[in-house]
């Protein structure tokens, strides 16, 4: 698939920039001729049939961007004591310089590149970040806002309601429109709401750069699926019951355990780390409902949606919604698509 073949133009207003509760809904059964329609939040939930299986991804944000004065860096990995992969625009930094950071500590550039490697002046742990971090709101959002730090409310705004495992330097956005009791509407009606883990990695503050996506290389994420899950589900598409995932994230979990791209430990739990690239024409093993947020343009989201609906189709319904002024992107309005 070539890159300019998910291009699509919108407004600049319908990005949105604080999460509206509750959304708006956008619905495409492909299986009934493919219309969008718009339905409510309330009737979406209703339309989820008892005994299908509806998975969540439970991974937290980490707050690990630091602002240096106006230079903004992402701290990605601990490689030792002192040493970090960090991302942050290096060109204008020779190799050995100095940036002081918040709290005293200082920053030296060791290795260029994407990412880039940097020794602190001392150990930092998570309580620094705690402390001087903001979460790594997306760019687009900051743009709209024109304001490049977060606000208080985004504490709450870019977590999920049932973020529990910290590892991901974005959120799984379309659990952004559920709270709890969303939930337990589903729970009380018979539907199996599971979880699984994929803590979102570099790929998604890093654009694609190759003209084709068989050419880009994906960045690895963890993934993790309990071995309970797993067998519920296995026992549930045997029974002819459907899978709805929420969002990208908890898709790419659960089709790279499909994939064999993940390992079972000794309790059978599947975990590893995976770099699934979802694009057409692939064809989905596990997951038979999607639902999740409108994604930009020349995006590998964008092109695991056309590899589950069809490119045109999605296009096709991306101008509809866009026409009737639907919200974008992370804090936007959900799309819901039906095979």
């Amino acid at each position: 698939m070539k890159v300019t073949d998910l291009e699509f133009s919108y407004p600049e207003n319908l990005v949105a920039t604080e999460p509206q509760y509750p959304s708006r809904v956008l619905k495409v059964d492909l299986a009934h001729g493919g219309q969008p329609q718009e339905i409510t939040l309330q009737q979406l939930l209703e339309q989820i049939p008892a005994g299908d299986l509806f998975i969540v991804n439970n991974t937290k944000v980490l707050k690990r961007r630091i602002f240096a004065g106006e230079l903004e860096i992402l701290f990605l990995s601990q490689k030792n004591d002192r040493s970090w992969e960090v991302l942050f625009p290096s060109r204008k930094y020779a190799i050995g310089e100095s940036i002081p950071l918040p709290g005293g500590v200082t920053m030296k550039l060791t290795q260029k590149g994407r990412p880039q490697t940097v020794e602190l002046s001392e150990t930092v742990d998570e309580s620094y970040f705690q402390k001087w971090g903001e979460l790594p709101l997306p760019p687009y959002i900051q743009k709209a806002r024109a304001q490049r730090h977060t606000v208080s409310e985004d504490e709450t705004w870019y977590q999920t309601k049932w973020a529990q495992k910290p590892g991901s330097f974005a959120a799984p956005t379309a659990s952004l429109h559920f709270h709890e009791q969303e939930i337990n509407f589903l729970k009380h009606r018979g539907v199996k709401v599971l979880e699984v883990t994929l803590h979102v990695g570099l790929g998604t503050f890093l654009p694609v750069t190759a003209e084709d996506l068989d050419q880009h290389d994906m960045h690895e994420e963890y993934a993790e699926i309990p071995a309970v899950v797993w067998d519920t589900l296995i026992r549930a598409r045997m029974d002819g019951r459907k899978v709805w995932a929420l969002g990208t994230t908890a898709t790419r979990a659960l089709e790279s355990a499909a994939g064999g791209l993940l390992t079972r430990d000794v309790g059978g739990n599947l975990k590893g780390f995976t770099k699934i690239l979802i694009q057409p024409p692939y064809q989905f093993q596990v997951v038979d409902r999607l639902l999740t947020n409108f994604h930009q343009p020349q995006s590998t989201l964008l092109a695991l949606v056309s590899a589950f609906a069809g490119l045109e189709k999605v296009k096709a319904c991306y101008q509809w919604a866009i026409a009737r002024n639907f919200r974008l992107f992370s804090y936007g309005d959900l799309s819901v698509w039906l095979k």
